[in-house]
């Protein structure tokens, strides 16, 4: 099984992050001087994600220009959130027509991403392009394939890639401490109120489309595309809005299998977000995914690990930092991306498997 990402790029990750934790710090890169600010812009504030505009606003790496916002209510309501507050909202048109402008975030409704994305991509633009995207797997490849041609990147908004718990597994299995890997499981939920259930059920796929995609992510990328995906989804509230809120899909591979559950009904959810992975020289268990705590166990010592359980503290850190950072490197042609459009596309695939949606 060999996930389709470049292990060099997350090697490279992880030191940072093993960096981090040990409070190192190089004297050199301080010192460098920095480049200058890479210009950015804004299509869409209806997104649930949409006000992680606020990390580039902090990030020296970039200047944002402004949002585009063409609804004039989510105009009113975005206009006084601390990520939004002060920036000109533009149309699409005069965003592209920012000179220098380098790269856009899509943040739009999830019915909506894949036309912004594109044409993001026509006018020569780097993407970061929130999840999931879009309900086209076509489309989604032919965009792709169009950013590949043109030299550009399309890096997709799943929030654990760089969570530093998912840093460090990634660290751990190219070492191959685990071993071989049998079994993943992974769990999404949380409580979904009535506003968001109606907009996540105008999608066949429900909260595995919604929610789960984020853990679907995590697993394409420990075990690669699955051979086979089987979705269990069902309707479980008292709500009669039709929203698969519970949801189960089985992923197969040649010698392991990985569980996707997710929910929108589970009291505290936040706090069982968990990802599982058993390798026949050791397990390494994340709970909670979010604010991640490490437990792991190996079959005898590896490097600084002991031989059994233990428990390992995670460096704190703010969703999409790192990955605006990454974005940031990657656009300066200092790196190749660590999630290749291969990789990306396999997760759609799997993302639209998992909840029982077309592939074409």
């Amino acid at each position: 099984m060999n996930p389709p990402f470049d292990r060099r790029h997350f090697l490279r990750s992880a030191a940072t992050a093993a960096s981090a934790v040990g409070g190192a710090t190089v004297a050199g890169e301080r010192a460098r001087p920095r480049p200058p600010r890479i210009k950015v812009g804004q299509i869409g504030v209806e997104h649930a994600h949409a006000e992680k505009l606020g990390v580039y606003r902090a990030s020296e790496d970039y200047e944002v220009v402004g949002i585009v916002e063409p609804d004039e209510r989510l105009r009113e309501r975005a206009a006084e959130r601390a990520a939004f507050r002060g920036l000109p909202w533009l149309t699409r048109e005069q965003l592209f027509a920012t000179p220098g402008l380098r790269a856009v975030l899509v943040e739009t409704h999830v019915r909506d991403l894949l036309e912004a994305a594109e044409a993001c991509v026509d006018r020569g633009l780097h993407v970061h392009l929130d999840k999931p995207a879009g309900t086209s797997l076509p489309r989604y490849k032919r965009i792709l394939d169009a950013a590949s041609d043109k030299g550009l990147w399309v890096q997709m908004g799943y929030m654990f890639r760089y969570n530093p718990a998912a840093v460090l597994l990634r660290e751990v299995l190219a070492k191959g401490w685990l071993g071989e890997v049998f079994e993943v499981h992974a769990v999404m939920s949380k409580v979904v109120g009535p506003e968001d259930r109606a907009r996540f059920a105008e999608f066949r796929g429900g909260i595995m489309f919604e929610l789960g995609c984020h853990v679907v992510d995590l697993v394409v990328g420990l075990l690669g595309a699955p051979d086979r995906v089987t979705p269990f989804s069902r309707h479980s509230s008292t709500s009669d809005d039709g929203l698969l809120d519970n949801a189960l899909a089985v992923f197969e591979y040649p010698r392991a299998t990985a569980s996707v559950r997710s929910s929108a009904l589970e009291v505290e959810g936040f706090a069982r977000r968990q990802l599982t992975v058993c390798g026949t020289e050791g397990t390494f268990h994340v709970q909670p995914l979010d604010s991640p705590s490490v437990r792991v166990a190996f079959s005898k010592p590896r490097g600084p690990y002991r031989r059994g359980y233990q428990d390992l503290a995670m460096p704190r850190y703010t969703r999409y930092v790192d990955d605006a950072a990454d974005m940031a490197r990657v656009i300066r042609g200092e790196k190749a991306p660590d999630f290749t459009p291969k990789h990306d596309l396999a997760v759609q695939e799997a993302v639209l498997r998992a909840s029982d949606m077309p592939l074409d």
